[in-house]
């Protein structure tokens, strides 16, 4: 059996607005447009995804109780040597971790995984270094 493989375009610069929205809902768009599930020509075996910036990740809506529950496990490999730290804590120190690690999941666990991550940018303020990439502003209720 003969089959094609629809050639790769080039992938094009979006700026996401986090301020307001919660981490799930952003991190759900993010990873579906990284992966290029939103392209007509999506082939799981292959980059298409386009490249993501995403800005004011330090004013995400985050409930406090979900603040103070949702926790973060990480365990260096030596006995006793396990850190763990709230959402809060993480909101406080490196917003723009929090971002990656929910996208970081959402992803495919594969080797396209490290390559998607390569294409988001994430900025804690509003502003961003990729103003010369001339990025299109992408409507998350949209996609």
């Amino acid at each position: 059996m003969r089959t094609t493989t629809i050639p790769v375009s080039a992938p094009s610069w979006h700026v996401v607005d986090a301020a307001g929205q919660t981490i799930g809902f952003v991190s759900s768009k993010v990873s579906m447009v990284l992966r290029g599930k939103h392209r007509p020509t999506f082939s799981p075996h292959q980059l298409c995804g386009d490249q993501v910036i995403i800005v004011n990740a330090a004013k995400l809506a985050v409930s406090p109780e979900k603040g103070r529950r949702k926790t973060y496990f990480h365990h260096t490999g030596y006995l006793g040597h396990h850190h763990v730290k709230s959402l809060a804590k993480m909101m406080e120190e490196s917003p723009s971790k929090v971002i990656e690690m929910a996208v970081y999941g959402m992803l495919p666990k594969n080797r396209l995984r490290p390559q998607m991550l390569k294409r988001m940018h994430v900025v804690d303020g509003p502003e961003h270094k990729y103003a010369a990439q001339k990025p299109k502003p992408l409507d998350l209720n949209i996609i």
